[in-house]
């Protein structure tokens, strides 16, 4: 598995963005919106560590996972399609089988950007995503990437 920073590497894979660095943290900086597709009420799981630390930096977390009905205080969705407001990012935390499929609901939805978890790595929809318009990141925690750049102060 890639590291984050390896995954950003100009020489990496083609769907790493041109100026990486740059689109990261320019979309970490103006998105307010993420829907987290996979999000468990399981605390022991990496999503809901993760989504805890981005609510926690002020982005609105929604949940999609059809087998809960809220997480973080927040009603989940079944489906990317069945959210009612405009999302930002796609955070991925499903098996790579299944990314395709989000990656065409995150472009129907007109998001700006789909983020896949480390671990997530699908070349194809990575590319579909890019050849969309979206900001496409794969295989590189969202959490990591935020404290490189943003790190929270401490209480």
């Amino acid at each position: 598995m890639n590291t984050p920073s390896e995954s950003f590497k100009a020489d990496a894979h083609p769907c790493a963005p041109q100026s990486p660095r740059d689109a990261v943290t320019e979309i970490l900086k103006t998105s307010r919106t993420i829907a987290v597709v996979g999000l468990s009420n399981k605390r022991h799981r990496p999503s809901y560590g993760v989504s805890q630390y981005m609510k926690s930096a002020g982005y609105r977390i929604i949940p999609i996972n059809p087998h809960e009905s809220e997480v973080l205080g927040e009603k989940c969705y079944a489906t990317l399609a069945e959210v009612p407001v405009p999302v930002d990012i796609v955070n991925i935390f499903r098996r790579a089988e299944f990314v395709p499929r989000i990656v065409d609901a995150a472009i129907q939805a007109r998001v700006r950007a789909i983020w896949m978890q480390e671990g997530v790595i699908h070349h194809e929809a990575c590319e579909t995503a890019r050849k969309a318009g979206l900001v496409a990141v794969m295989d590189s925690c969202i959490l990591k990437e935020h404290i490189k750049r943003f790190r929270l102060p401490e209480d």
